[in-house]
């Protein structure tokens, strides 16, 4: 079975909905490729930005070929609140990895692109930053 690796910098998010009214919003996100919980990684506590968390931390998956080539899978990036009564949920990011490897593709694999952040079925408030990548390893 053809792989290919997957790498994603979540930058930063801005302009997030404040879903703490009395205290400061420290704000983390979880990545997970598909419905596939195995998947899920999450980046550190920016604990300064607030509304406008920066975390510039990258990650690495491999991906099954037929993952880029359909689009079913989706990559999935939700975004939290810690809060010691469990993390507040503000919003999310879904988009289809066969979009993401289609427009990196011409770019020798890489690309930088900006998401609205998603409530339900409609936008909410901010946008979320990303880079990633698509590579084969070769094995000479």
């Amino acid at each position: 079975m053809e792989c290919r690796k997957f790498e994603i910098t979540l930058i930063s998010a801005n302009n997030l909905e404040n879903v703490r009214r009395r205290w400061k919003m420290e704000v983390h996100a979880r990545v997970s490729i598909g419905s596939d919980p195995e998947t899920e990684k999450r980046t550190p506590t920016d604990k300064h930005g607030e509304t406008n968390p920066a975390w510039n931390f990258t990650m690495n998956y491999t991906i099954n070929e037929s993952m880029v080539q359909n689009y079913n899978t989706m990559l999935v990036i939700k975004l939290y609140c810690k809060r010691k009564l469990g993390d507040r949920y503000i919003g999310e990011v879904q988009y289809p990895m066969k979009v993401l490897f289609d427009c990196a593709y011409p770019n020798d694999g890489t690309a930088l692109m900006t998401f609205p952040v998603q409530k339900g079925s409609v936008n909410s408030q901010g946008a979320l930053r990303i880079s990633y990548r698509f590579w084969r390893e070769s094995y000479d």
